[in-house]
């Protein structure tokens, strides 16, 4: 597959992901809370804290979703294997084990300010695990492609 076109399906995936994840941000989840709270009206009063606690979360996947773009974008001009690419999945790394942590963290606090259910924090480690485990596959994503961009210098250099 050409470089060019690779990129183009590229950036169709993340812009399709980045519409998805609006959808879902910004309609799905407060009508999810809505329906909860119709149906139980004691929880009114954690509504908002949820949802704004949600919404945080977006922050950080959004960013990676512009750097993923950046990254798609240096495909396409045949920069697959460049430092700034490296950099840019080492950026998404950090950005999600702070995600990560984000999220942990925040159920304990709601927890601990009874606004949650202890089976609700206890589901919360699944998407705190695959946020890590993301963490990690950008890690060593990062790595190999500064590897590949040394080797690729080096090659480069040579007549």
């Amino acid at each position: 597959m050409e470089q060019k076109t690779l990129s183009l399906w590229l950036k169709v995936i993340i812009f399709g992901v980045g519409v998805c994840l609006l959808v879902v941000y910004l309609f799905v989840i407060p009508m999810c809370g809505t329906a909860i709270v119709g149906q139980n009206p004691e929880l009114h009063v954690r509504f908002w804290p949820w949802l704004i606690f949600i919404w945080g979360t977006a922050l950080p996947i959004f960013a990676a979703l512009v750097m993923a773009w950046r990254i798609a974008a240096n495909i396409g001009h045949d920069r697959s294997f460049s430092n700034e690419n490296a950099r840019l999945l080492k950026h998404i790394s950090i950005l999600a084990v702070i995600d990560s942590a984000y999220f942990f963290v925040g159920n304990l606090a709601l927890l601990l300010c009874n606004m949650s259910h202890p089976g609700v924090t206890l589901f919360s480690f699944v998407a705190v695990f695959a946020g890590i485990a993301m963490a990690v596959a950008a890690a060593a994503l990062s790595r190999l492609v500064k590897k590949a961009a040394v080797l690729q210098e080096q090659s480069d250099l040579t007549i």
